[in-house]
Order: C-alpha cells, then structure tokens, then sequence
C-alpha cells in the first residue's frame, strides 16, 4: 500500500491500494456515523470490537474498485492521519501481518479519487464473495445524520456557541426568554448563587449567518416545542444513568478543550449530546429534525458533566 492522504500513490504491483485516506476505529475515536458507539460501529463493518481498536485505510485498487483495509496497527495508521492533517506527506503501508481483513467498499463518503485508474466503483461480486460497504444515507434526518450534526458542533464549537446569548435562557412556563443581570453572567446566563432550578431548559436562538453547513440541513437552535423539551429531559434522565451503569463502550467520549476543560460527546437511543465541561451542552434529537437543542448549565449540569468525564474514553 501507499499514499499521502489526499492524493493516490502509484504502486507497482497490481494487488497494491492506492490509499486516498484512512480513519481510526477505537473506542475512543470512531465514524460516529456508523454508530452510537464503539461496537455498533464494529458491527456496522462485520468486526469483533476488539479493545485495541483498528485502523480503516481506505483506497482503490488497480481496476478502480473500492477496497477498506482493516489493519490492527493502530499507531500506525495514527501517525498516518497526523502527518496528512498537518499537510505532511506520509507513505502509509501496514506490513502485511498487520492486515485483518479486506472489505469491498467503502463505509464513508469520500471525494477523492486515485489518479490513472477506473473511476471508484464497487468491486465485482466475484472478487468481492461479501456485499460491498456503502456510507450510511444522510440525505434525510434519522441517526447517521444527528450524530454528524453532532460532529460538527464539537469541530466547530465556538461558532455554534456564539449564537446562543447568555441573556436568552428560558423560564419553566414563560413564552418569553427572561433577561438575565447584565453583570457577573455565568455561562448559564445567571447570576452567581442564583442559579435557576430549571435552566437546563433550552435556549432560544436561531442559527446565525455563516454557520457550520451540514449534509441534511441542522439549520437552527431553539427552544422547541413541548415534545423537544421532553426529549431534553430524556436525554439528561439517560446520561445521569450512564454514570450509575456504564453503557457500551465509546457511548461517552472525552476530548481536549482549550483550557482545562473537556469536550464531551454523548449518545443514546434516537438522541446525540456535545458538551464543554466548563459552559452549555447541545442536544440533537431524531425526533426533532435538523435542530440544536441547547442546554443551560444551570445547578444539576456542571455535576453531571463532571461525572461523565470521569468515566467517559479519552484518546490515547
């Protein structure tokens, strides 16, 4: 195998990949889109969720067909994507013992194509003796594209949360956001010592001009209606049980942050949660198409962040 990423190597034997990217497959750092969390991502692809994680090196290869290439050298593969996204080249080529198996297909949508050869198609069925890998459909909500959503809120947080004043946390019963001091706001948008027993109710905003895109459309933030704030509540009800009973592996990740804090990613059942341990949380639903629940900090919040963190994976 060899390649630099984006762009296809040339190889000279004709079994060789040409490498256009590669992914980690770790409880810690997984395709979310597979799955909510580490096994069900395994499972998405037909592997044993083994503790040590894999690497997902995918490439085509010289008749064009798509090919992803298991391997368990995971630092490897680590080094790999490092190198690319500080725009360094690196040959990727597991040694052979490395290699678990080789999948027809690829699991997620990618844009590059290696060059002098057939454009990307799914090998013949022959060759192949499995149906191929295909991304998941993200062309309409449901829960590939929640956890997407959800990716891109923690890739570009500091976006979404500047859409979300501190002065619009919403009172249990008003219609109206209630403003808060406009001195000594924490970021629950309350004063110190006054925290409101119900803040952990969403925040009314609409998303602003230049928000991060997304592949079906999470459009905005608000509070929305009687049902979304059920689901909040759900999903907090659910979290607080993760620290009492750990759920599957990867359900709960932690991640750097700038500062002290920590970046926390949540899943559950029909629901995604992107957290700072040190400000709000978002909730995206897969009963609430397109939206970004956000959530106060309030009195419970700080706490259960915390807890989370604690026993959530980090990247090793």
């Amino acid at each position: 195998m060899a390649g630099t990423g984006e762009e296809a190597v040339a190889a000279a034997d004709d079994d060789a990949l040409y490498v256009l990217t590669a992914v980690l497959l770790t409880p810690a750092q997984f395709p979310s889109v597979l799955g909510d969390d580490y096994p069900e991502a395994c499972a998405a692809l037909g592997l044993a969720p083994l503790a040590d994680g894999y690497g997902l090196v995918i490439g085509q290869d010289g008749d064009g067909a798509r090919w992803t290439v298991v391997v368990d050298d995971v630092s490897l593969v680590a080094v790999a994507i490092a190198s690319w996204d500080c725009g360094m080249e690196y040959d990727l080529s597991p040694d052979e013992r490395s290699v678990v198996t080789a999948l027809p297909g690829w699991p997620l949508a990618v844009a590059v194509a290696a060059p002098g050869v057939p454009a990307p198609h799914d090998p013949d069925p022959e060759v192949a003796e499995r149906p191929p890998l295909s991304p998941p459909d993200t062309t309409i909500w449901g829960p590939a594209q929640r956890r997407l959503g959800a990716d891109e809120i923690a890739l570009q947080w500091a976006i979404w949360r500047e859409q979300i004043p501190d002065d619009h946390f919403v009172e249990p019963g008003s219609k109206e956001p209630e403003k808060a001091a406009p001195e000594n706001k924490n970021a629950g948008g309350t004063e110190p010592g006054d925290e409101k027993p119900d803040a952990e109710e969403p925040v009314d905003s609409r998303a602003a001009e230049g928000a991060p895109e997304q592949p079906a459309a999470v459009t905005s933030t608000g509070t929305g209606n009687s049902t979304a704030r059920e689901g909040i509540r759900r999903v907090l009800a659910e979290a607080r049980a993760y620290v009492e009973t750990p759920p599957p592996l990867g359900r709960v990740r932690s991640s750097f942050a700038p500062g002290e804090a920590r970046t926390l990613r949540a899943d559950g059942p029909g629901w995604s949660m992107v957290a700072r341990t040190d400000d709000i949380a978002f909730v995206l639903l897969d009963d609430e198409p397109g939206e970004v629940l956000p959530v106060g900090r309030g009195p419970q919040l700080p706490g259960l962040l915390e807890a989370l963190d604690k026993m959530a994976v980090r990247p090793a």
